[in-house]
Order: C-alpha cells, then structure tokens, then sequence
C-alpha cells in the first residue's frame, strides 16, 4: 500500500490527567502515517486523486482549539477517526508524543485504525 508520512508536527494542545497539566497549551509532536492506493494521483497529476496532506496539516494545528484531552491515548485516537472519516486513507497510524517525563526524550502513543 502507498503511503504519505507526516513527522513530527508540533502543535500545542490542552493534555494531562491534573487540571494543573491541563491549564496551559502543552507542546506535541504528532506524526502520521496514511496508507491509501496512489495510482490514480500518480497517473494524472490531480491533486483530487489523493490525500492532501497540506490539508491534514494546517487543520491539526486548528483541531486542538477549544479541547481538551486528559489522556494522549485519547487524543491519537480522536485524530486517527477524524482523519479516517475527513480524508479518506484506507488506514492511518498516529503517533502523539509528550514531553512530561524529566528523565526522557519523549513519551509517546502509536495507534493504528482502519476503516
């Protein structure tokens, strides 16, 4: 299956078990992964005849105004079924990463749903 990736786009959402965690925007990495047959696009050209990815991106940045998530498990998924339903790709994995454990790069949720 043909793939567009996305890597790591920071967007700052509203994220934490604690209210506290929760009252500021908190800084995520979300990369995506959209499987879906590209022959079509491949042949003409047409940006119809695929997955806009500058679309999925600009709205990501958007999607977390006014929402909150307790949980990134949460969150992951709320993006994979918004993509799945808003984009079309046969299956999307999304993967969110936080940045709360001192001692640790990252913290980090991969989800994977199909249609």
């Amino acid at each position: 299956m043909d793939q567009i990736i996305i890597r790591d786009l920071e967007v700052h959402y509203h994220i934490g078990v604690p209210d506290e965690e929760r009252a500021q925007p908190q800084r995520l990495l979300i990369s995506i992964e959209l499987e879906h047959p590209f022959g079509t696009a491949q042949e003409t050209d047409d940006l119809t005849e695929t997955i806009d990815y500058g679309a999925i991106t600009t709205q990501l940045t958007e999607f977390g105004k006014g929402k909150e998530w307790k949980l990134i498990e949460r969150l992951a998924n709320d993006i994979a079924q918004w993509i799945l339903q808003g984009f079309g790709p046969q299956q999307v994995t999304v993967e969110v990463k936080k940045f709360i454990i001192p001692n640790a790069k990252d913290v980090a949720v991969r989800i994977t749903r199909r249609k």
